[in-house]
């Protein structure tokens, strides 16, 4: 289904459900002999979301033999999608981590879905780490991490509000201080944001930071030219075992900013890393990347501010 200006979803539906493929990933990204990441909590929390094929991914009834069965490729495309995972959430969590250790004790996960990283990371004691997402996608999880008997291992705060609506008001109000340095997370989140809206939610995180702030996110280059028809060909394998998700229908494309450039423009000092560059910096084998891969060679960007 198309997105619409007023949508909204859970974490079985619509963007929602790439929150639990992200999940998916992570839990089984977890399990893996490089060691790369460590999140004890996306299988519990894939399972209790209940989507049928991520389920038996996490629990391992559905693995790359099983994939490589379908079709040649479909195993190492699969393969080449965990290690992305597990290297993308590594920078991630370093981001978080270097940044608390400069001093930071504010962190804004923005569009948090099922992220457990107030729940996983050694966070300093007196951080407090704010939660951004739509009302039941943060019901959801909260809930779900409480009778797991999981607890934060910093102030967490949520804050359940659509990105669409007056968030930094509602952020300010669960207590997030502008007047302090705070560490700004949008992981997975912009190429499901019109292009406005990216440079409109940019706008709102440099009105809120103090200088000493920092923020990670990434670009993805191929969204310039996406070809829908051609991404749905590229994984056109995975719904053979009832992974229906239309990513195409999901995501904004064409023009946008680049986010260093435009946060750079800004006073932001950046910097970026390409996916490739993850891999190796990892020790983990370079996937291949055929010349039709819809989203191109992604690149992560973090920075400072003054």
């Amino acid at each position: 289904m198309a997105r619409t200006d007023d949508d909204s979803w859970d974490l079985a539906s619509s963007v929602g459900a790439t929150a639990t493929l992200v999940a998916t990933g992570r839990a089984i990204a977890s399990r893996d002999a490089h060691g790369l990441i460590d999140d004890p909590f996306a299988a519990p929390l894939v399972r209790a979301v209940g989507i049928d094929v991520f389920t038996k991914m996490v629990d391992g009834e559905l693995d790359l033999d099983a994939l490589a069965q379908l079709a040649p490729d479909a195993a190492g495309r699969a393969r080449a999608n965990i290690d992305e995972m597990a290297v993308r959430t590594r920078f991630f969590d370093d981001f978080f981590v270097s940044a608390a250790a400069g001093g930071i004790r504010q962190a804004v996960i923005l569009a948090s879905g099922l992220d457990s990283r107030a729940y996983r990371l050694p966070w300093p004691e007196d951080t407090v780490v704010y939660e951004i997402d739509q009302p039941q996608v943060i019901e959801f999880k909260t809930r779900t991490l409480a009778d797991l008997g999981a607890a934060p291992t910093a102030h967490r705060r949520t804050v359940p509000i659509d990105l669409r609506d007056d968030w930094p008001a509602a952020l300010q109000a669960a207590g997030l201080n502008p007047a302090e340095p705070t560490a700004w997370c949008a992981e997975g989140l912009l190429i499901y944001l019109p292009p406005e809206a990216q440079d409109r939610l940019f706008d709102n995180i440099a009105a809120l930071s103090a200088p000493g702030s920092a923020v990670a996110t990434e670009f993805v280059p191929g969204l310039k030219d996406f070809d829908p028809e051609k991404a749905r060909a590229a994984t056109a394998t995975f719904s053979q075992i009832g992974l229906n998700l239309d990513m195409p229908s999901l995501i904004y494309h064409g023009e946008r900013h680049s986010a260093a450039d435009y946060l750079s423009a800004k006073g932001w000092q950046m910097t970026g890393i390409t996916r490739s560059e993850l891999f190796v910096r990892n020790g983990l084998p370079v996937p291949d990347r055929d010349e039709n891969d819809p989203m191109g060679e992604i690149v992560y960007v973090s920075g400072t501010l003054g």
